[in-house]
């Protein structure tokens, strides 16, 4: 039988040791081997026939040793060594993250302005250790500080952190908090420009595509930090493929997001494969071992067991409030029926039930557009219809002496709730709002300037600050996915908030898309809690009509009025 042949591509540095963040190994082999190869390393070139190159990294140095074992292939003696190095150091760094994940590890201290918790050692130190790691501690727990802290190290410099537009001055601030001696630059153009020395870039999602290719050419980086990586779970995106590019390119690659899932379960598997190419099999095989379903709708079957897995083979750390001793009080999520307009519904009705025809009966472009469609329509229709008792409530709750965080989507319902609300000067931090636009709006919230800021369901992830002066989110109109609703309660529930406890108001009503969208809610709740809290009951399943809270807030409103009237 014909065998394969693997070669060191570069060779050894000068003082003969294994460069296994820069080195490549050259496979040539004969088709029937090369078939078996191309499954194993999937990001090998597919395209190539009979010979590959594959990033020589210490798990491609056990599996080549693996592979081996089952296909015929020879070394030259630059490779055999270095094969052989590398499994021992795969080895030797599967056994290390095992005791750092014990409880009694005592970690190292890491040489920032300000100290790590113990809970952030440890998974900094795993993520040292085998150089990716999906982070996906709860709200709060400062996942920021720990990404801050491998820059410490010196084989991640220069670093790059992708974040979202409107947190890339936060990310600067917090780099100075923790990190003073390390420099930084902000990339502000979507065109590549010739860059200052800096040991941290910061880049937003939207400018990531245009700067991934030079970024590898010019081989500048060693290490990437993905702020909300549940921006990368959908991989037919250029922001996903420019991340690939990177990710391919750098020896250490960490995602942060306490919510990596926003939907269905199945998108996990986009975020943990950028992190850990191959780890969860290909696509296909991932979706007949742990899905059902089909199209974008792939739900786990067992979301516990899949969350133990990526737990148990640390590619995922977890932790909540309770498991580090740092618990809030629990947010109290109040779910309350809101009468509507049923006009605004009922003018749209004729568009609505041609479009759901198609939905039903149209052919395959026709129905996915008609979906579409129907969706924004009904959703903002909802959304109007709704607003001016949303507006009232609002106005109740102000009215209370609280300061209110408002979430919508549609900007028709955004105009309404500012004219009906305008003598409380509410704010819009929006997805129309500049950065500066939206840091004005978010300093007047917390100076007390505004009773009222508007945000939207999708903007502001990570927003640190507001908590000081709120600790009461409404939410007038939802999200498909409960992920956002948990982000958005995130910006509030911490540590330093004003009120020490959280309430989050979701105003449904029992009229236009407000049914259908809590019905999808609770679904995608179920597998997003399961997998990463196994044991804890899903959060819309415990939402109720706080009743004597409500009644008090009526009465004091119904006096506030009576009082307002008199004089």
């Amino acid at each position: 039988m014909s065998s394969g042949k693997v070669t060191w591509a570069i060779g050894l540095k000068p003082d003969r040791t294994f460069d296994f963040s820069a080195e490549l190994f050259i496979v040539e082999a004969p088709p029937h081997i090369m078939i078996r190869l191309k499954a194993l390393f999937p990001r090998v070139d597919k395209a190539e026939l009979n010979r590959v190159k594959i990033r020589a990294t210490p798990e491609a140095c056990r599996d080549l040793e693996w592979f081996a074992l089952r296909y015929p292939l020879t070394f030259d003696q630059a490779a055999a060594d270095a094969i052989a190095e590398g499994s021992r150091q795969h080895q030797a760094t599967t056994a290390r993250i095992a005791g750092i994940l014990d409880p009694a590890y005592v970690p190292r201290a890491f040489p920032l302005s300000k100290p790590l918790r113990h809970y952030q050692s440890v998974a900094l130190e795993a993520h040292l250790t085998q150089g990716a790691l999906l982070l996906a501690d709860q709200v709060g727990l400062g996942k920021t500080p720990t990404a801050i802290g491998s820059f410490t190290d010196p084989r991640t410099l220069p670093a790059l952190v992708v974040c979202l537009s409107h947190l890339c001055r936060q990310w600067q601030a917090m780099l100075a908090e923790f990190l003073p001696f390390a420099s930084s630059h902000i990339i502000r153009k979507k065109d590549p420009y010739p860059l200052p020395p800096a040991d941290v870039y910061i880049i937003s999602y939207p400018k990531l595509s245009g700067w991934a290719a030079h970024f590898v050419s010019e081989n500048k980086l060693r290490s990437i930090v993905f702020d909300e990586i549940q921006e990368l779970r959908h991989e037919d995106t250029g922001k996903y493929t420019a991340a690939e590019t990177l990710c391919s390119a750098v020896a250490f690659r960490l995602g942060l997001s306490a919510t990596p899932i926003f939907n269905y379960g199945g998108e996990i598997f986009n975020v943990v494969n950028l992190l850990l190419p191959g780890r969860l099999g290909s696509r296909e095989e991932f979706h007949r071992e742990w899905c059902r379903g089909g199209g974008g709708k792939w739900l786990l079957n067992d979301p516990e067991a899949f969350g133990r897995y990526l737990r148990d083979e640390a590619y995922m750390i977890r932790r909540t409030r309770e498991d580090v001793g740092m618990e809030l009080p629990p947010v109290e999520r109040v779910s309350q029926l809101i009468p509507h307009d049923q006009q605004k519904i009922d003018d749209i009705s004729d568009v609505a039930t041609k479009l759901a025809h198609l939905v039903l009966e149209g052919s395959f472009h026709e129905s996915g557009e008609a979906a579409r469609l129907l969706d924004m329509k009904l959703r903002e229709a909802t959304g109007v219809a709704k607003a001016p008792f949303v507006a009232e409530f609002v106005r109740m709750l102000v009215e209370d002496g609280q300061q209110v965080l408002l979430f919508g989507w549609h900007r028709e319902v955004y105009e309404i709730w500012l004219e009906q609300l305008k003598d409380l000067t509410p704010r819009l931090y929006t997805g129309s709002e500049s950065p500066g636009q939206k840091f004005a709006a978010q300093q007047d919230f917390e100076t007390g300037a505004c009773k009222v800021l508007i945000m939207s369901l999708r903007s502001g992830a990570g927003v640190d600050g507001i908590q000081k002066a709120s600790n009461t989110v409404v939410f007038g109109e939802l999200d498909w996915s409960p992920g956002v609703h948990e982000q958005c309660i995130g910006r509030l529930n911490r540590d330093d908030n004003v009120g020490g406890n959280v309430t989050a108001f979701f105003l449904v009503s029992d009229a236009g898309s407000d049914p259908a969208v809590a019905e999808i809610l609770q679904l995608k709740t179920a597998q997003s809690t399961h997998l990463l809290d196994p044991g804890k009951v899903p959060t819309l399943a415990t939402l109720q009509t706080a009743t004597d809270r409500l009644k008090r807030l009526a009465k004091n409103y119904l006096s506030h009025r009576k009082a307002t009237v008199a004089s």
